[in-house]
């Protein structure tokens, strides 16, 4: 009889994220430190794939005999500039890559636009990834930073990248400390540090930020703990929670969506971006900049983890009743409504009629605001 060989599965690239409330807790640092421990006490094939000292000799110092795979030049604009190069890290196979500033957007012309998904390339690879990145640079978590710190956060990581985090470490400081480091010229330049201490670095802004950064990862390992419960067989998996947004293409749709990202990962759900298109509609035709917003808030809404789903029906009311029904969904994301207190009155809202028919739902309204000064 011939033998019957089951070849192994191979196992999955982990991904480690050191998550801090700010820069200067000593995310770097940290991940440095644990490189080694892992190379000298442990015998692991580490390399940095990039590293961003900032300047700051304690950091810089934690490299000493690490390997770096050298970066990839990219010419743009006329200069010379240099990003992580995916293609010299995955032929050079290490165990495990030190890869910083997880939320960098690359230069025009590299393997992929963003950072994070460089790391995703590496670990589909086979290649473990150590990380790091500050908690203003969620996606989600954008608008409360944003109304906060009042400056807008442009480069974000989706928080579906955090869900693939087998392991997130929180590194954190005191205010008061984390303040000190800043007076200390340990974070910035001595003439950025009065501008930064009125600004970002206020006492209530970082207080917001550590508190988020904390939630975040408690928030991550009772994920992963209930998730292992579950196959294990440890106990009986409960009836996910379905959460919907209802989109449109008014500006500040992006909030909504940012909102039902968050709720479902606190439920551990799954979730849908819903668009009603009404029969007649001429895909932009009438209103370029509308469809070009819905393309953009749909492709967020599936780089957040959601399932887009487009109905058409003359009736919006109705196609979200309906949808909401079919999918037993639990939770529902709608924006304040534009419209004048008489006009909702005399005509009627979807919101009012969604609550109407619509039973054992919890609806969250989002206040659709306009967007904040960028800074």
């Amino acid at each position: 009889m011939a033998e019957i060989v089951l070849e192994k599965k191979p196992e999955q690239a982990k991904l480690r994220i050191y998550l801090g409330a700010a820069p200067g807790v000593g995310k770097t640092y940290d991940m440095l430190n644990d490189a080694h421990r892992m190379k000298h006490q442990l015998g692991v094939d580490v390399v940095i794939g990039l590293v961003e000292p900032h300047s700051r000799t304690e950091t810089q110092a934690r490299i000493r005999d690490l390997e770096i795979v050298p970066e990839r030049v990219i010419p743009y604009r006329g200069v010379n500039l240099k990003e992580m190069d995916v293609d010299a890290i995955i032929a050079r196979h290490p165990h495990t890559v030190v890869v910083d500033e997880l939320a960098h957007t690359n230069v025009p012309g590299s393997k992929n636009r963003k950072r994070y998904e460089d790391v995703l390339e590496l670990l589909e690879a086979g290649i473990n990834v150590m990380t790091a990145v500050n908690i203003q640079h969620l996606e989600t978590l954008n608008d409360a930073v944003n109304r906060s710190a009042n400056t807008v956060i442009r480069e974000t990581v989706p928080d579906n990248f955090f869900k693939r985090a087998d392991e997130v470490v929180n590194v954190d400081v005191t205010v008061d400390e984390l303040r000190s480091r800043l007076r200390q010229g340990k974070i910035y330049a001595a003439e950025k540090v009065e501008q930064s201490l009125a600004n970002f670095f206020r006492k209530g802004n970082l207080n917001l930020l550590r508190e988020l950064a904390l939630r975040t990862t408690a928030e991550q390992v009772s994920s992963r703990a209930s998730e292992y419960r579950r196959t294990q067989g440890l106990e009986q998996a409960p009836i996910p929670e379905k959460v919907m947004v209802c989109l449109s293409t008014r500006p500040g749709t992006e909030r909504l969506l940012r909102m039902g990202a968050r709720v479902a990962g606190r439920l551990a759900s799954n979730w849908y971006a819903v668009y009603v298109r009404r029969p007649d509609d001429d895909k932009g035709h009438g209103d370029p900049d509308a469809f070009h917003r819905l393309e953009e808030f749909e492709r967020m809404a599936r780089d957040l983890g959601a399932n887009v789903v487009n109905l058409t029906d003359s009736n919006i009311s109705d196609a979200l009743i309906r949808f909401a029904q079919q999918e037993s969904i639990s939770h529902v994301v709608f924006g304040q409504s534009a419209r004048s207190r008489w006009d909702i009155l005399w005509r009627g809202s979807v919101l009012n009629r969604f609550l109407s028919e619509v039973r054992d739902v919890t609806v969250q309204v989002v206040p659709m605001n306009k967007p904040l000064r960028r800074g």
